[in-house]
């Protein structure tokens, strides 16, 4: 099909997705934002004021209210924007022929007519007719509910035939939406997509299910909804006492809801989703794309990588180096040795005819042409039998089993006398840092229809493929282990290939190289061995569980079927986006779009900076609510005037709201950040040490603000003055505290990454200035201006009282 001709059928089926990914849209935001406490007790606080016959001050608060919850649907919009990039990200991708060219599409724009490839591991992307290709044994559970998988043919005769028998009938031709492959590849035509599919039409949601909160999440949402309780008893007591004691109790109920105001700590959640959708993108673009948001929590704390060789540690460029064959070696840098010939032919035949595996490619460039005719029967890898095998027609109605696969399966199955000197070869080969393989072959005069593991064959030779380690991996790797990251390198690959390829990298080899075959004798997993080879994916699972048992927050990757229990059980699930399978990515909680090491440990940095920012965040937000609270309720306690009114907590949330969601997201790493060990797996987000730190820093703010508002009360400069004194005060105290926070980070003052906090510097003095000198919103403030003498003051009492405690933090950056 031509993309013209598929960009039309597009158009006319509509994309191929049963449902659309979750999102909010615009009006879903504004009423989610609509019911937050802090928007109702303002619109409260707000009515009050129209009802008293104060317009001004209701029309004040109405359009601050507004501006707030403007504010908030901005950086709400923002999140899913970031959330939507990730969902494209995300999906599925298929391998179409088109144009007479494979590439690779989202599952979303195939259409009725499409030519794809399909895979082991991967889920059909739509209902579709098997064409050509191996038998498949598909996994139809999600649609029929039984467990034994289906086995597919390719049509032959039925090739044009758009009919498709039921889900979980064996032996047809018929493959369905978001069903599993557990075997085989092959070659499909779409019949039906999106919503037309047989899971389109039953209405199943695969891939849907609602995350469970975080412990970070669930936290925020305990300390919110006790704090919410709180400011609500606050609000009620602050009114009766007001009103008992000085009998106003219109002035009580406004003194209560301003309290209420400035107690709800509503930038929390709001935090939270912010750091959270942002951060995402933020390792997205560097090619780590998140799956469960609830990794990123647990990501800086990783102390152990438990890593794939081939791909990740080396760059998968399978180059056919040397041939063995009868003791004789021949090597293929400057050409093809003749001698070489036969162990190459054999081998081709025990490639796929379309290969997609690196071997099976680099086997078949080896040779000047391909064989004619196809396979009969293809058996894949087992893991009772770590081969290969095509079964060839030949002359005479007889067959060839050609094999390909690890030494140690095949070997013991050859004539003695072609496979002397096949062991000392193959560790040779391995030493050198080469994977090693295999090729056998056995031939009858008709068809036994035998289990490859039941056959003797003769060995034709031995190969020898190069896959160099990546040139960026010692450096990451070497960068992991100043962080204190332990990296275990497990492959499935012969041990001194393995050992080869772990030196070159630069994993320590002091634990020697730990076999499944040692693994399977053991009573307890070696988990101070760091080099694991000819390791059967089921015994990952194992490893991972020993690891984690052993005290280390364990990552792991994986790209096959068989790798998802192990990802699942892992801290964090790591799946190849370039050659997993679809199953390894459903069970992973990240996906590495570039199959690099280094995007790893870039990912892992990424963790500990956004899991630090949000640290200070959390800690700033509960740090100014302690002032603004404070503020709001003692002048009333020893019968100072009221200091703060619900006006005044507007501006200060106009304030509040992009310093700690804004400017804390969007600051750098510390230069030491991976140069420490990891944090403890149960370190709580804003334990102990956090609070006291707010509690300290809200407090001095508090105080040195209070103290400076009484002062100017007993100098009798006037009530007006003296608020607009403290309230000055108090706004720089809140600027110079977020700069602090910030400046723990040893960012240079006028860095280009400090752009966006002087912006709001340069905000809130505009509006501090208006609201000092437009009479409008002196009246409304209550304010009068200040001599220059009580600004030169407030200004320094703020910068002091929020900008002290940088020394607890101060540490150099990058």
């Amino acid at each position: 099909m031509s993309e013209e001709e598929a960009a039309s059928r597009l158009a006319r089926y509509g994309r191929n997705i049963v449902r659309e990914p979750r999102s909010r849209a615009l009006h879903q935001i504004i009423f989610g934002t609509l019911r937050e406490p802090m928007f109702l007790l303002l619109l409260a606080a707000a009515a009050l004021y129209l009802t008293i016959g104060d317009l001004a001050e209701g029309l004040f608060l109405t359009a601050g209210a507004m501006l707030s919850l403007g504010l908030v649907i901005f950086q709400d919009a923002r999140s899913e924007r970031a959330l939507k990039a990730l969902n494209a990200l995300a999906e599925p991708q298929a391998r179409v022929i088109r144009n007479g060219v494979t590439r690779s599409v989202p599952s979303g724009e195939l259409v009725p007519g499409d030519i794809v490839l399909l895979g082991e591991g991967g889920r059909i992307p739509a209902d579709s007719v098997l064409v050509d290709g191996d038998a498949l044994e598909v996994d139809e559970s999600a649609l029929t509910g039984e467990s034994s998988p289906s086995t597919k043919k390719p049509a032959g005769a039925q090739l044009l035939s758009d009919e498709l028998q039921p889900p979980g009938e064996a032996e047809t031709s018929s493959l369905f939406a978001a069903t599993l492959i557990v075997r085989g590849q092959g070659v499909a035509r779409i019949v039906r997509t999106g919503t037309s599919t047989e899971v389109g039409r039953i209405g199943v949601e695969l891939g849907e299910a609602v995350e469970e909160p975080t412990l970070v999440q669930r936290d925020v949402r305990r300390l919110v909804g006790i704090i919410g309780v709180l400011a609500v008893g606050f609000c009620l007591a602050v009114a009766l006492v007001y009103g008992l004691l000085r009998g106003d109790w219109l002035a009580g109920a406004l003194s209560g809801l301003t309290l209420a105001i400035s107690l709800v700590p509503e930038e929390f959640p709001m935090v939270l989703t912010i750091f959270m959708a942002l951060g995402s993108l933020r390792l997205a673009r560097h090619n780590v794309l998140v799956r469960r948001s609830a990794v990123i929590e647990t990501l800086g704390a990783t102390t152990l990588l438990c890593v794939d060789k081939t791909g990740t540690i080396t760059e998968n460029r399978m180059a056919l180096r040397s041939v063995w064959r009868s003791g004789q070696r021949f090597e293929l840098s400057g050409g093809r040795p003749a001698g070489a010939d036969p162990v190459l032919r054999a081998a081709q035949m025990a490639s796929a005819l379309r290969p997609h595996d690196p071997m099976d490619l680099a086997v078949h460039n080896a040779c000047s042409e391909r064989p004619a005719g196809s396979p009969l029967r293809s058996y894949p890898l087992r893991p009772d039998f770590l081969a290969f095998v095509q079964v060839w027609p030949t002359a005479g109605g007889g067959v060839l089993y050609a094999a390909k696969g690890a030494h140690e399966a095949l070997v013991p199955l050859c004539d003695e006398e072609k496979g002397d000197g096949a062991e000392a070869a193959a560790h040779e080969l391995g030493s050198e840092g080469m994977r090693v393989l295999a090729v056998a072959t056995a031939q009858f005069a008709d068809d036994p229809q035998l289990e490859p593991a039941a056959i003797r064959y003769r060995l034709e030779g031995l190969l020898g493929f190069g896959d160099p380690v990546r040139s960026d991996v010692p450096q990451a790797l070497a960068e992991a282990q100043r962080a204190g990251v332990s990296v275990a390198m497990i492959t499935g690959d012969f041990p001194a290939t393995a050992l080869a390829s772990a030196r070159a990298a630069g994993i320590s080899t002091t634990g020697g190289v730990v076999t499944g075959a040692d693994l399977a004798k053991a009573a307890d997993v070696p988990v101070e061995a760091r080099i694991f080879a000819r390791i059967m994916p089921g015994q990952k699972l194992a490893l991972v569980q020993a690891f984690r048992q052993a005290g280390h927050v364990t990552a792991m990757t994986g790209d096959g079927i068989n790798d998802a229990p192990a990802l699942a059980a892992a801290d964090i699930g790591i799946a190849m986006g370039r050659r997993g399978t679809d199953v390894a990515r459903e069970a992973a909680d990240l996906i590495l779009l570039d199959d690099r090491f280094a995007s790893i440990v870039r990912g892992i940095a990424l963790g500990r900076r956004i899991f630090a920012n949000l640290r200070r965040a959390m800690t700033y937000i509960t740090a100014v609510h302690i002032p603004v609270a404070g503020l709001a309720l003692i002048p009333i306690l020893v019968g100072l005037p009221p200091m703060l009114f619900p006006m005044h907590l507007v501006l200060l949330e106009l304030l509040i709201d992009p310093l700690c969601s804004i400017v804390f997201e969007g600051e750098r790493s510390e230069s030491g950040a991976m140069l420490r060990s990891p944090r403890r797996r149960d370190e709580r987000l804003f334990g102990r040490r956090e609070l006291m730190l707010a509690i300290v820093q809200g407090t001095v703010v508090l105080a040195s603000v209070f103290a400076f508002y009484a002062w100017l009360n007993a100098s009798n400069v006037g009530e007006q003055i003296a608020r607009a004194g403290a309230f000055v005060a108090l706004v720089t105290g809140h600027l110079s505290l977020a700069l602090a926070e910030s400046s723990s980070l040893g960012q240079p003052l006028l860095a280009r990454g400090r752009a966006v906090f002087w912006a709001i510097v340069a905000g809130a003095v505009l509006l501090v200035t208006a609201s000092l000198t437009v009479p409008f919103l002196l009246e409304v403030l209550r304010f009068a201006m200040p001599p220059l003498s009580i600004l030169a003051m407030s200004m320094f009492i703020g910068l002091v009282s929020g900008g002290w405690s940088v020394v607890l933090r101060s540490r150099p950056i990058h």
